[in-house]
């Protein structure tokens, strides 16, 4: 049945739309009475000027609805084909989220290649949508956003900004409150109050120059503490899409960012109480009781139960579904009780997400599980509508009194914030580039403060016309951060040693610095073992640092712990136990000569070279050993293929500050110890170069265990001429000590010289003699060209390996042994 909506106009703005000041649709049919209020409009929904003065004059306009209501098309082929597919909410709907996704990606699309990220996307797709340009159409805003359709898509929206904010508190680690450094703590103190100070001194003045009265004055407050806040997840979503997020910068800005989001926090929910109690004290005081006596449930309830079900859950077994959906019932609970009690939707859903424990198993699995939907579908929808309810024609100079006074405050804001920042990061000595990208970092604007705007402008806190100038400030702002930070900081350049950091030049009998890197508890045993066959002894010790990659889930910020040996740990819970008690047992079996630290990163697995690089630096070591991302079973066929760990191994070869090499682990790998009466067979293939060179290096220091024999496989090219070059004469003067042990007739080092002819020919000899030793080392020679390989780029698999290192490790060779793949430093 059809029934007839008379909406009755209140003193309305006809540049604002309906859902502004609050029109309600009121009807009567069959006895049963009604009413609702447009609550997510935006401007593209508003009807036309025309319309808006005749409601305006006590006129009724009359809207058609059907009831029940009509969802679902018949399709275009029915008998009321003639119906717009767009008369049915569904269909509706999904045309609306198809428009704004189209032409999100479109404008990614182009956007992306200037490293821009894509909430700037989903803003201008809000201005193209909305009135600026295609909402100034009429047909265009009746066809697709009439105003009785925009309660559902807003409600989806503001849902999406809702779990955002719950996941950002499950992301976010209160603890770093408490690790963060005194720098830290005053940028992030300074960040927020400077600012805000200023502001409220020319609020004062423009206030008595515009003679604001007390409400209008609290609407300008209120609009600058949002402009001077810096929420922690806007900072942690930047970071992330810049790939900054735990580089050295990225985690002062995140420590920063959490005390600035802390003090503004409280700043901005003071400025809604002092509003509420300007009215009325005693329900103010009753919204403080309530906030208090929740934080008091998350605290001692909420939080234990969080842990109990960590508890119950088996250490590498997932957490039951039934504790994930209480946890979204609760959440969605608490987020009605926080819209009854004066607070924002999002407070009490924000608040619940910190007390869960970040990381796995409850925290990385409720990311994993709502992340995909919010973040990829439900969060732009929200960005992008907010932004639709911006409209140009509010900025009105001359007309509005509001609009300039905020308009100066803002840019004193944005100017004080940036000053505020990088002031002290100058007096902390940080170099001035840095300290720039720092201050661009904590200026930076995006969906949080969308949100404080649209939900004090829903609630008359501030007026369209401040809400407009604030949407086009953060569009402004979230364009030109992003393209000023990655021109100004490139976190790789401080891989770049100042000396050399190698095998070849380090000093015979001294200490060796290796920097071993583990994934998966399969990498454990086959790294202890080949740092055993490095034989260390007492006059040349072995130092082992021993880094558990982790990838991060469940949180915003990178953690880094330095696990103190055979020392009480801080927390009962440790994320690499197996690593530490592996190593600290090799510790133990060589008192004298192995020394470990253990270290524990948890970090994007896009980032993890930044980690790994930083520690080698820091810790001045010679050789980072990363394990081969294929694994492989006893028969030599593939069980596991991880391209995540290729994409980490690749990245830290391009950037590593010292040595890399490459261990591809087929089960050959076995302990050198005088106990064992079998010797283990070492193999080193010798073409020439500087990998082949720090390749030698270390095949000469195993050789000093007396259990080890080595093969020194030397090939020349026919018809070489002795030596020709500098690099051919670094190479004879390396293996000059192995040819005199050869002719001396030491027993476990064995060198020998052959004449190859082209690739095929060192492809058979390889073939031949692949059975008979346990480990085969080889230099990667990357680009390098040479009579001996040629043919073999046309069908390596893995560059990161070179072309004997990927012939050796190939299914296809048939090979049982283990291979070492070594790169000496290249960044110096």
């Amino acid at each position: 049945m059809d029934s007839e909506i008379n909406m009755k106009g209140m003193n309305h703005n006809p540049s604002v739309p309906l859902s502004e000041n609050g029109i309600e649709t009121v009807n009567s049919c069959g006895g049963r009475h009604w009413s609702a209020q447009l609550l997510f409009c935006s401007v593209s929904g508003s009807v036309s000027v025309s319309e808006l003065n005749s409601i305006m004059n006590g006129d009724t306009r009359e809207i058609c609805i059907s009831l029940p209501p009509q969802v679902n098309s018949n399709g275009v082929w029915a008998t009321n084909a003639s119906l717009h597919l767009t008369n049915f909410s569904m269909p509706l709907l999904e045309v609306q989220m198809l428009t704004i996704f189209s032409t999100t990606q479109v404008f990614h699309f182009v956007l992306n290649r200037f490293g821009v990220p894509k909430i700037v996307s989903e803003l201008l797709a809000g201005l193209v949508l909305g009135p600026q340009l295609l909402g100034s159409i009429d047909t265009y805003r009746e066809y697709l956003f009439p105003v009785l359709s925009q309660d559902l898509i807003g409600i989806l929206a503001s849902l999406g900004y809702t779990l955002f904010l719950f996941l950002g508190g499950v992301k976010m680690d209160l603890s770093m409150i408490f690790r963060t450094g005194r720098k830290a703590m005053c940028i992030g103190a300074l960040t927020l109050l400077v600012p805000f100070l200023l502001a409220m001194g020319m609020q004062k003045v423009l206030s008595d120059l515009y003679a604001l009265n007390s409400v209008e004055r609290l609407k300008i407050i209120m609009a600058a503490a949002i402009q001077a806040s810096t929420p922690f997840p806007v900072i942690a979503c930047l970071l992330s899409d810049l790939n900054i997020i735990n580089s050295e910068l990225g985690r002062l800005g995140l420590s920063t960012a959490v005390v600035c989001d802390l003090l503004s926090g409280f700043l901005v929910y003071g400025f809604s109480l002092a509003k509420i109690a300007y009215f009325d004290k005693y329900r103010a005081l009753k919204d403080i009781g309530m906030v208090v006596g929740y934080v008091i449930v998350v605290v001692f309830i909420a939080r234990p139960t969080m842990f109990w079900m960590v508890r119950q859950t088996p250490e590498g077994r997932p957490v039951k579904d039934l504790y994930i959906f209480s946890i979204i019932i609760v959440v969605l609970s608490v987020a009605l009780a926080s819209n009854q009690f004066d607070l924002s939707v999002v407070f009490g859903p924000f608040i619940l997400g910190l007390a869960v424990p970040d990381g796995p198993p409850l925290g990385s699995t409720l990311v994993q599980k709502l992340d995909c939907m919010v973040s990829g579908v439900l969060l732009p929808l929200f960005v992008t509508i907010t932004m639709m309810k911006a409209n140009l024609s509010d900025i009105n100079f001359n007309g509005d009194q509001l609009v300039m006074p905020n308009l100066i405050i803002t840019i004193i804001i944005v100017i004080a914030k940036f000053g505020a920042c990088m002031g002290p990061a100058l007096y902390c000595k940080m170099p001035i580039k840095d300290a720039t990208t720092l201050a661009l970092i904590m200026s930076c604007k995006g969906v949080c403060e969308m949100a404080y705007y649209s939900i004090y402008r829903a609630n008359k806190n501030i007026t369209s016309e401040i809400f407009s100038v604030a949407m086009y400030t953060i569009l402004v702002i979230a364009i030109i951060v992003p393209i000023l930070i990655s021109r100004l900081y490139d976190p790789s350049r401080k891989y770049a040693g100042y000396q050399r950091r190698n095998l070849v030049d380090q000093k015979p009998n001294t200490e060796l610095k290796i920097l071993a890197c583990i994934q998966r508890p399969e990498h454990i045993p086959a790294i202890i073992n080949l740092l055993e066959n490095v034989s260390p002894t007492r006059e040349s010790p072995l130092v082992v640092y021993a880094l558990h990659l982790i990838e991060l889930v469940g949180r915003a910020s990178p953690v880094f712990i330095s696990h103190q040996m055979q020392k009480k740990t801080l927390s009962n819970r440790s994320y690499s136990e197996d690593v530490i008690l592996s190593f600290t047992h090799f510790q133990r079996n060589n008192p004298d000569s192995v020394t470990v630290n253990a270290f524990t990163a948890i970090s994007p697995s896009k980032l993890m070279y930044e980690d790994i690089c930083m520690l080698a630096l820091d810790k001045v070591t010679s050789l980072i050993v990363l394990p081969f991302h294929r694994k492989y079973s006893i028969d030599g066929s593939i069980e596991l293929e991880d391209n995540t760990l290729r994409i980490l191994n690749c990245s830290v070869i391009e950037r590593a500050p010292c040595s890399v090499a490459i261990l591809v682990n087929r089960g050959q790998l076995k302990r050198s110890t005088t106990a064992t009466l079998e010797s283990y067979n070492v193999a080193m293939v010798f073409l020439g170069g500087r990998d082949d060179r720090e390749a030698v290096t270390l095949a000469k220091r195993m050789a000093k265990d007396s259990n080890i024999c080595l093969t020194v496989i030397r090939l020349i090219p026919e018809g070489e001429e002795g030596i020709t070059d500098w690099d051919k004469m670094l190479d004879s003067e390396v293996l000059k000590d192995l040819k005199y042990s050869t002719s001396t007739g030491e027993e476990y080092v064995v060198y020998i010289e052959e004449m190859v002819s082209d690739g095929p020919e060192t492809a058979m000899k390889l073939r031949e003699i692949v059975d008979d030793y346990d480990l085969f080392i080889v230099g990667r020679r990357y680009n390098v060209e040479s009579p001996l390989t040629t043919g073999f780029d046309e069908w390596s698999e893995f560059p990161e390996l070179g072309v004997l290192g990927d012939m050796l490790a190939s299914t296809d060779f048939n090979g049982r042994c283990s291979v070492l793949v070594v790169q000496q430093q290249m960044t110096v």
